[in-house]
């Protein structure tokens, strides 16, 4: 059996492609029982993402089960596969599991490190278990990455630190003040960066938030969806005494705080620190601040600066990644290598010992003076027989099972002596740590 990986990236295609092969997650049964009545797709996962959407499937064909696979994307999202075919990757085997391993991981996101995907992927086999389009491999494989991710995350540091400027400015903040949890953000703009960063102060502990905007109407839509306190722009200058931590990004075309606004407002926070984030182009807030006292002042290019070493941060850490991902593959790629040597090996002796017995059954119709002992000893010896035969190809198969291409033994063994087999059993999983 074989892990097949077929899917398309932000990597592979824009975000118009990736829209529309996307599953919607309230509707999985359907397309999941359609991937399973594919022949020779006996288990299938569909992970759609806004960055990704990829299939996770098993199958003995596996440029027949790719093939088919693309086919079924083509015409479930009514695409043209030739259009569609040109964004799409697939992987099969030790690939297939290296991709799967490195994408929960997050060793492929668009921002390496971040935590979404893997509970993405987790949902995905949710799915995928409730509809029951999941089964022995898959089950498996799915709990390795999740444990392979779960490694990477406690052994390395590639997710502690901010990548983003929103997410720089809470970092810097927890430097000036420590803790949080007592301070007030005020922001200057209803933007999309002022909402963003908002919304990391909030996840981080703040106290409270507040909004003031030219138009007060987004000042009060972004108040209430914080449970914050809208401020008219007007009366900025009398609130700002109230705020620990401001970030500013406003469109005005001149400065609108400048150090003679804060020796007011300083007074009356009888000089407790502020820290401002001016993240506005052109600035907002005149530089020369910095000079009175106890006020902090960090521009986009100053959390640039952040962000920039926090990636170079994460570039180390995701190497010491990658060799988790590598140690993993190897234990999971054995396992998966070894599920079909077992039931090969009962049907190879099955196959003989039907032949031999029956060879035997002639012999003694036809031997009619043989007496019991002497058929007792003739039935060990044909045994031993065809134990010697078959000790040199199990042995062969067992050692394969232990890593390599033991698919290609198997299947010379399956077509030489047209063996049938049976799926895996519950059972096999046992000899595969967690």
């Amino acid at each position: 059996m074989n892990i097949i990986v077929v899917g398309l990236s932000h990597k592979t295609a824009s975000v118009d492609i990736r829209e529309k092969v996307a599953f919607a997650p309230t509707n999985m049964e359907k397309p999941l029982a359609a991937l399973v009545a594919i022949p020779d797709i006996t288990e299938a996962i569909i992970v759609s993402t806004c960055n990704r959407v990829e299939i996770y499937a098993t199958t003995h064909d596996i440029a027949g089960g790719i093939a088919r696979i693309k086919r079924f994307l083509a015409d479930y999202h009514k695409l043209s596969l030739d259009t569609l075919d040109s964004h799409l990757y697939s992987h099969h085997g030790e690939a297939a599991i290296r991709h799967v391993f490195r994408v929960a991981s997050s060793l492929d996101s668009m921002v390496v490190g971040e935590p979404q995907i893997l509970g993405q992927i987790k949902t995905a086999y949710g799915y995928a278990a409730e509809f029951k389009s999941s089964g022995i491999i898959l089950n498996r494989f799915l709990h390795k990455a999740f444990s392979v991710a779960k490694r990477v995350r406690t052994e390395t540091r590639i997710a502690s630190s901010a990548v983003s400027v929103a997410f720089a400015a809470v970092e810097l903040a927890r430097k000036i003040f420590d803790d949080l949890s007592d301070k007030t953000v005020m922001l200057i703009g209803a933007g999309e960066m002022c909402e963003l960063a908002a919304k990391h102060f909030l996840n981080n502990g703040v106290r409270g938030v507040m909004v003031t905007n030219r138009t007060f109407e987004r000042a009060e839509r972004l108040a209430e969806e914080f449970g914050g306190r809208a401020v008219q722009f007007d009366d900025l200058f009398d609130y700002l005494h109230k705020a620990d931590i401001i970030l500013s990004s406003t469109g005005a075309p001149h400065c609108i705080i400048g150090p003679k606004d804060l020796e007011e407002v300083m007074r009356r926070r009888k000089l407790r620190p502020m820290f401002f984030i001016d993240i506005a182009v052109p600035r907002d807030i005149d530089p020369k601040v910095n000079n009175v006292e106890n006020v902090y002042l960090y521009t986009v290019d100053d959390l640039q600066e952040v962000v920039t070493a926090n990636l170079q941060q994460r570039a180390a850490e995701a190497k010491k990644a990658e060799e988790i991902v590598d140690q993993e593959i190897g234990q999971f790629f054995k396992w998966l290598s070894s599920l079909e040597v077992t039931p090969t090996i009962v049907a190879l002796r099955a196959k003989f010992d039907e032949i031999r017995k029956a060879e035997l059954e002639k012999t003694l119709a036809n031997w009619k003076d043989l007496t019991p002992e002497g058929q007792k000893r003739l039935d060990a010896c044909t045994a031993a027989i065809m134990n010697k035969l078959l000790h040199p190809p199990t042995s062969l198969l067992k050692q394969a099972g232990q890593g390599g291409r033991v698919d290609l033994y198997v299947d010379a063994l399956r077509a030489l002596f047209e063996l049938q087999t049976g799926e895996p059993e519950p059972g096999d999983l046992q000899d595969l740590d967690d």
